[in-house]
């Protein structure tokens, strides 16, 4: 950045928050909140005039709020969490952005560092400045406003996304502090954070506050209609009251363009509002809501490891519990039957588009909460146990690759890599989303279903295809959400796993 530029800066509202120490992390978070709306206030007046054609003579610039602990011993921390702690002494430090999101996140972790370190909480106005596009959390349309001559002067006047600050290196443990500055205290910045909301937006068409802390991901729409055909009857009036008390525990059922439909169940009650969107978005989101946030989102990912990296990049900034991949397979054991059930132990990393941030030598761990609550929900759903159960289930390494026509190449190749992995199932997307499950610290599990068995003659044709959806779709979903709501039962003590954390790692889960 240009001394020009720093000079040229015109006033904001971080003169009015010097930093300060707090001991109540309720009260440090109240802090970061008012400086941020004050700061984005600023930013959006600011552009507001703009808009009107308002000349400016200064940069109009307000920045982050940032939280920062000191520590100055080592402390003996109880090993059996897996975060609320620093590595060691020293400083520590983290932007922050959508306290009105992330408010009661951000109390928890705070909470838990005034606890095992005994410190005071900092809190200020950093140096990073909010990109314009940020200050609008529902963000702004340029296009039909501005001329294109004001769309590049604009940047003259306020800052915008720089790519410098969105990188992922703490995640990948590549981050190193120069001289003198802190180190990280959370996996992201809050720019990096507010890109990602931005993104979810648009890929999904839901608002980011929708968005539950048990994700279920598919590659087939035919597992979307179930789960809407669920959450509409969750949402809909139960004679029966133990079906109305499992009902009442959800609280909305919310799908793309933010249609939100209520609980008929609940003595308080809201008119359903939100317009269905012209065309569905590239990744659409549907969201099984409870108050606390604890409930159900299923994101149709589509086909391939782009997507699956591309959707999972964004939601790791929402800091969920678990993410699950429910999808088709090819079986590759002759042994297996379509409509077989595939819990995945291990993966073939053959997608290739995380190889430049985890490489292919780190090992991809099966988590054993997720494996357990999987296991259980088979049993659960399909009323069937011991050597029954392993009829249906085998569980396995699973051979992920980024060639849908894998079948069209010789074969003799991948079959011979497929059988010296020991894979016994081949899809495109669950190495991908296990491996970023990993890199984010995200609590990650894989249930597939046999659709097809290429290696020995049954391919995935229309007539097939139409009856295999039919007979088991719908007891696969049921599968994926028992298995969330018994690792929500768990308990999250038992579910983030110190598997996922690295020798220095950041205090923030």
């Amino acid at each position: 950045m240009t001394n020009d530029r720093t000079q040229s800066t015109q006033a904001t509202p971080a003169n009015d928050f010097p930093t300060e120490s707090f001991d109540d992390p309720g009260a440090a978070v109240s802090r970061v909140n008012a400086i941020y709306e004050a700061n984005t206030a600023f930013l959006r007046d600011a552009f507001a005039r703009y808009r009107r054609n308002e000349h400016f003579t200064h940069r109009v610039r307000a920045c982050y709020p940032f939280v920062r602990v000191r520590t100055e011993l080592n402390t003996q921390i109880d090993s059996r969490r897996s975060y609320g702690f620093v590595a060691g002494p020293g400083i520590f430090e983290t932007t922050l952005t959508r306290p009105d999101l992330f408010g009661d996140y951000y109390r928890e972790q705070l909470r838990l560092l005034a606890k095992n370190h005994h410190v005071g909480i900092e809190v200020g106005v950093s140096a990073q400045p909010i990109p314009i596009h940020f200050a609008f959390a529902e963000g702004i349309h340029l296009e039909g406003d501005l001329d294109r001559d004001r769309l590049l002067a604009m940047r003259n006047i306020f800052d915008t996304p720089d790519l410098a600050l969105l990188d992922d290196r703490i995640v990948n443990g590549t981050y190193e502090p120069a001289a003198g500055e802190p180190h990280p205290l959370a996996l992201f910045t809050a720019a990096r954070v507010d890109f990602s909301l931005h993104r979810l937006r648009h890929y999904t068409a839901t608002l980011p506050t929708h968005f539950q802390n048990y994700v279920l991901y598919t590659n087939y729409q035919f597992y979307i209609d179930e789960f809407v055909k669920l959450g509409r009857t969750i949402m809909s009036r139960a004679d029966d009251e133990e079906t109305r008390a499992y009902r009442s525990e959800y609280s909305s059922f919310v799908e793309p363009g933010d249609v939100i439909t209520y609980n008929a169940n609940l003595s308080e009650q809201f008119e359903d509002e939100g317009t269905q969107p012209a065309r569905l978005p590239q990744m659409p989101a549907y969201h099984l809501k409870r108050a606390d946030g604890s409930g159900i989102t299923m994101v149709n990912i589509g086909v391939g490891p782009s997507n699956a990296k591309t959707i999972t990049d964004h939601i790791a900034v929402l800091r969920p519990h678990a993410w699950i991949m429910l999808g088709h397979c090819a079986g590759l054991r002759n042994t297996q039957r379509l409509g077989d059930y595939v819990l995945a132990h291990g993966y073939v990393r053959e997608d290739h588009v995380l190889d430049a941030d985890l490489p292919l030598w780190v090992p991809i761990p099966a988590l054993a909460e997720v494996q357990v609550a999987l296991e259980k929900a088979v049993a659960q759903v399909t009323q069937l146990e011991g050597v029954e159960l392993k009829r249906v289930m085998r569980t396995g390494t699973v051979a992920s690759v980024d060639n849908r026509n894998w079948e069209l190449r010789d074969h003799r190749e991948p079959v011979q890599r497929l059988s010296q992995s020991r894979a016994i199932a081949l899809d495109m997307e669950s190495a991908t989303i296990a491996a970023n499950g990993f890199r984010f610290r995200v609590p990650y599990g894989t249930l597939l279903c046999v659709s097809d068995k290429p290696l020995h003659g049954e391919l995935k044709l229309p007539g097939m295809a139409d009856q295999f959806y039919r007979a088991q779709v719908d007891q696969h979903l049921q599968i994926g959400v028992k298995a969330m709501e018994l690792l929500r039962m768990n308990g999250l003590s038992k579910l983030h796993s110190r598997k996922l954390r690295s020798f220095a790692e950041v205090a923030f889960q």
